[in-house]
């Protein structure tokens, strides 16, 4: 009889440390699976410069501003490239945003993709802003998480499982519309394998002609 008393005393300890302990979500709703928690995300952003009003027109400080930022738009960019002039009508900020339009069209951006328009500015000389839509990885601050590695009596995942990695392959990533969907495939080299596959049907070698090696030097220097 004692033992079944203090077997249950022990069962109830263990309950109540459970209890007490909780695990990493309390007041949260779990993830799916814990690596879930800290998934590849992105969040919107905006890529935006503001150009000084000029009665003399671009400046060439701002033309070099205009075409990294074309680049950067043809390379990421989502959506269309606004060109926004303060409202009002002083003619020389009208002519400034104009002028910046032609010029975003000499560096390649079609026409069709840039939109012209006003902003509420308290000065009709304010800058004109030029801009376009993007979207950032969210890179978690994995040292600001809660938790501790102390002995717990919960079989649930360490807190923290997955941040530090996904935050680095979220810093690294190039492009961070590669997280919400798939790249295309470039097309493949039709030419070379048609090649390999005449080669193939003459019964000749497929592979490359392989160069004689001079030991302790390579064989040929390249011209």
């Amino acid at each position: 009889m004692r033992t079944l008393q203090i077997a249950a005393v022990v069962a109830a300890l263990a309950v109540g440390g459970c209890a007490q302990t909780g695990g990493m979500f309390q007041g949260e709703t779990p993830p799916l699976t814990p690596l879930s928690h800290y998934a590849l995300r992105v969040e919107p952003g905006l890529d935006r410069i503001a150009l000084a009003v000029h009665e003399t027109g671009l400046s060439a400080a701002q033309t070099d501003a205009l075409a990294a930022l074309a680049h950067r738009w043809k390379r990421g960019g989502t959506g269309r490239l606004f060109v926004q002039a303060p409202s009002g009508d002083d003619q020389v900020s009208a002519a400034m945003a104009w002028s910046i339009h032609d010029a975003l069209v000499r560096l390649g951006v079609p026409a069709p993709a840039l939109t012209v328009e006003a902003y509420g500015a308290p000065d009709g000389r304010a800058p004109v802003l030029v801009g376009f839509e993007t979207v950032q990885a969210v890179i978690p601050d994995c040292a600001a998480e809660r938790g501790t590695l102390n002995g717990r009596v919960s079989n649930g995942p360490s807190p923290g499982l997955g941040c530090s990695v996904n935050a680095n392959l979220a810093a690294q990533i190039d492009d961070p519309r590669d997280i919400v969907r798939p790249r295309g495939m470039t097309p493949s080299d039709s030419g070379r394998a048609a090649v390999v596959f005449q080669a193939y049907r003459a019964g000749e070698p497929t592979s490359a002609t392989q160069e004689p090696l001079v030991e302790g030097r390579i064989a040929r220097a390249v011209e």
